[in-house]
């Protein structure tokens, strides 16, 4: 006596109706027909009482509807605890664009298995990576409505303010918003998460847009645009080898305070115990480092944060 064989007569018993039944597991009338008549041979008596119009359960049928239905309950329970388990003891594939904790294995624990991705992409790209399962769970940029259309759920866990680059030296004294400049370069397909908050801030700041297309972004390539146009130039977050030039320097922006939100994206339905532990360990690790922690000057983010509602209580 089968599994498959005892869902079929379940079927059958639920529906009184072999076409409707056949329909339901997916297979042909007649070879549903096939497997109920072997199960009735084997166990050695009918199970229904079959005529032209009809299908019903014997005796003998309804004695055993009740055994079938608890033996397939017990065979699915066990298939679910070992999927489960197979999870939780699957690695957790992690992807990052250019921020991660350096001790990041020591803050999840031994009790996960963490795999970093190697490849290092653009926040839009992970994102989708998370969607489509390539990735468990990534660090990157992301507005609501990017997790929205994907259907994942996004938590704060890091607030990073962005600085200036400027001919001259470095300095603790803030250069204003609307007085520095921000670049947006033509490649979409590796920009995007930047042009956007580039963007909307100069937007909301009056900062002036400089378009590029060289991928200038970052890197030596972002040093000589500062050199070329000769004043404050927003640096992105993402992270370079290129050492700062002797002939440039750091300064922190002011009125407001240009914040760049890190999000920990996972999917919604996943409730891995691994996921969670990822998740949890993160989350508590950002609480206690103070990555949350919001400038007490005036600060911005994006009108599309994620995560806009829970920084406007820090207000």
């Amino acid at each position: 006596m089968e599994l498959r064989q005892l869902r079929y007569f379940v079927a059958v018993a639920e529906e009184l109706h072999f076409g409707r039944a056949a329909q339901r597991v997916h297979i042909s009338g007649p070879a549903l027909s096939q497997q109920i008549l072997a199960l009735e041979r084997e166990l050695g008596t009918d199970l229904f009482v079959r005529d032209r119009r009809s299908v019903r359960l014997n005796e003998a049928g309804r004695s055993l509807l009740a055994d079938a239905r608890r033996i397939l309950s017990m065979a699915d329970d066990a298939k679910r605890r070992l999927q489960r388990a197979a999870a939780s003891s699957s690695p957790v594939r992690l992807g990052y664009v250019s921020w991660l904790p350096e001790d990041i294995t020591g803050i999840v624990g031994p009790s996960v298995a963490l795999r970093l991705d190697e490849w290092v992409l653009p926040s839009h790209t992970q994102a989708d990576r998370v969607a489509e399962g390539t990735l468990d769970v990534a660090l990157a940029w992301v507005t609501a409505e990017h997790i929205g259309a994907r259907e994942l759920t996004a938590h704060p866990l890091r607030l990073e303010p962005l600085h200036a680059v400027l001919p001259g030296q470095s300095s603790s004294e803030p250069v204003a918003a609307q007085g520095i400049k921000v670049l947006v370069d033509a490649d979409e397909s590796a920009w995007s998460s930047w042009n956007r908050f580039a963007g909307d801030f100069a937007a909301h700041t009056g900062a002036r847009i400089v378009r590029i297309d060289d991928g200038g972004v970052t890197g030596v390539a972002f040093y000589a645009h500062v050199r070329r146009i000769g004043a404050p130039v927003l640096a992105s977050p993402k992270r370079h080898t290129a050492a700062l030039p002797p002939s440039l320097g750091r300064r922190p922006v002011a009125a407001p305070v240009p914040l760049w939100t890190w999000s920990l994206l996972h999917r919604k339905d996943d409730d891995r115990p691994g996921v969670r532990g990822v998740v949890e360990s993160l989350l508590a690790a950002a609480r206690g480092r103070d990555w949350l922690t919001a400038p007490a000057e005036r600060w911005w983010v994006p009108p599309d944060d994620p995560h806009l509602r829970a920084l406007s209580d820090l207000r």
